[in-house]
C-alpha cells in the first residue's frame, strides 16, 4: 500500500488560549471541556503551534455546550445551532459566489440570534466583504463592535474568508483586510493568517479581494456539503488548500463529489479562460495531463473519506459514486492492496489518525 501523507496544518496556541478565556468569560468548565476533546492543558502551556483538527474539535465542542454556533464571532447574539448548516443549504445552489454573499446576507435577516451579516460592494475591479446590522438588531454596528474583541473580529473575517475560498475550492487571494482597531501585538499574526496587505485603525472591518472570483461558481455540491459540515469548523479555520498551480486549480475543480459526471477538459479551460490546447499545455509543464489528475484525485477522495472516522463505509461509497458499495470495494483494493474495512482496521489508518500530534511532538514538517 502506498503510504499517505498528509500536511499538518496548525494554529498558534494562542488560538486555543484565546477560545478558553472566552469560555471561562461565560462560566464554561474549561478543564472538563478539555478533558472531553482529550486535550491536556500542559499541552497548551508548552506549545507555540497546536493542531488544526485538535483545535476545530474544541471550537465544536464549545458551540455545542454554548448552543451558540456563532462562538468566538461577532453576532451580536446566540445564533442556534444548526443554522449554519441551513444556510449552507441555502447558498449551496447559487450559481455565483456574488449571488452566493448576497444570499448569506439576506439570510441573516431571518435567522434567530445574529444581529449582523456579510455586507458586499462591487466596484470595479474589486470587492469588498465587511459588516452591517440586521434590519432588527438592537444596536448600531459602532456600538456593538465596541463591546468585540480583536481576536473575535479577526477571526469572523478569517472564517468568511476560507468559507468562500472553501465553495470556490481554492483560496480566494485577499488584496487587503482592514481592521478597526488599533495594531495589536500579535500583528504578524494577522500578516500569516490573510496573506495580504494588512492595515488596522480603519473605518471598518473588511476584506477586499479581486471582483472576478465573484463570477466564479461555487465547485461544492450538497454531497460534499455533507462531508464538510460533518468535519466544520476545521476547514474555516486553516486553509488546507493554499497551492496557486494550474494543477490545483484543476483539482479545485474536479472537486471530491465523483457522484456527478466530472467536468470535460473542455469544460475546465473555459473556466479558467484558457483554451484547451494553452491548458494541456499548460498541465504538460506541469509534469501532468488532465487525465492524471482525474485519476488522482479519485485516489486522493477516496483516502480522504476514508480517513474520516465521521463517515462510514457506505457513506465514502456514496461519495465515490458508487451505486453498489461492493464496487467502491474493488476499486479501493485495485488502489490500496485492502479492503476498505482492512484498511479501518489497519495500523496505517490507526496512525494516520494521530499524524498530526506525533508531527507537533517531533517537530517535522509533512508535506502532501
Amino acid at each position: 500500500m502506498n503510504k499517505v501523507i498528509q500536511r499538518t496544518v496548525t494554529v498558534p496556541t494562542g488560538y486555543v488560549v484565546n477560545l478558553l478565556q472566552q469560555a471561562r468569560a461565560q462560566g464554561f468548565d474549561t478543564d472538563e471541556l478539555l478533558q472531553t476533546v482529550g486535550i491536556d492543558a500542559a499541552e497548551i502551556d508548552t506549545r507555540t503551534e497546536f493542531s488544526a483538527e485538535r483545535f476545530g474539535a474544541l471550537y465544536q465542542r464549545l458551540m455545542y455546550i454554548a448552543q451558540d454556533e456563532y462562538f468566538g464571532m461577532i453576532s451580536g447574539g446566540k445564533v442556534p445551532n444548526g443554522t449554519f448548516r441551513m444556510m449552507c443549504h441555502a447558498i449551496i445552489h447559487c450559481p455565483t459566489l456574488e449571488k452566493v454573499i448576497y444570499r448569506a446576507s439576506a439570510f441573516h435577516e431571518i435567522c434567530r440570534g445574529a444581529q449582523v451579516k456579510p455586507v458586499l460592494v462591487r466596484k470595479g475591479r474589486y470587492a469588498k466583504v465587511s459588516f452591517a446590522p440586521t434590519d432588527h438588531a438592537e444596536m448600531d454596528l459602532d456600538t456593538l463592535l465596541q463591546q468585540e474583541t480583536p481576536e473575535r473580529i479577526r477571526t469572523s473575517l478569517s472564517m468568511w474568508h476560507h468559507f468562500i475560498s472553501w465553495l470556490l475550492g481554492a483560496q480566494v487571494e485577499l488584496k487587503a483586510a482592514y481592521f478597526s482597531f488599533p495594531t495589536p501585538s500579535d500583528a504578524d499574526i494577522y500578516q500569516k493568517l490573510f496573506r495580504s496587505e494588512v492595515r488596522f485603525d480603519q473605518h471598518e472591518n473588511a476584506l477586499v479581494f479581486a471582483a472576478r472570483y465573484l463570477d466564479q461558481p461555487p465547485v461544492q455540491t450538497e454531497q460534499t456539503l455533507r462531508s464538510f459540515l460533518k468535519t466544520a469548523p476545521f476547514q474555516l479555520i486553516a486553509m488546507v488548500n493554499d497551492d496557486a498551480t494550474l494543477t490545483s486549480q484543476v483539482e479545485a475543480l474536479i472537486g471530491k463529489d465523483f457522484s456527478r459526471p466530472l467536468p470535460s477538459a473542455e469544460s475546465i479551460a473555459s473556466t479558467l479562460n484558457l483554451s484547451v490546447s494553452t491548458l494541456r499545455r499548460r498541465l504538460l509543464e506541469e509534469n501532468t495531463s488532465y487525465q492524471t489528475i482525474k485519476d488522482e484525485c479519485r485516489k486522493r477522495a477516496a483516502f480522504h473519506y476514508m480517513s474520516s472516522p465521521q463517515l462510514s463505509i457506505n457513506d465514502v461509497a456514496e461519495l465515490m459514486g458508487f451505486d453498489d458499495p461492493s464496487a467502491f470495494f474493488r476499486s479501493f483494493k485495485r488502489w490500496t492492496g485492502m479492503t476498505p474495512g482492512e484498511f479501518r482496521r489497519s495500523d496505517a489508518y490507526r496512525q494516520q489518525l494521530q499524524i498530526d500530534d506525533q508531527a507537533l511532538k517531533d517537530g517535522k514538517n509533512l508535506s502532501i
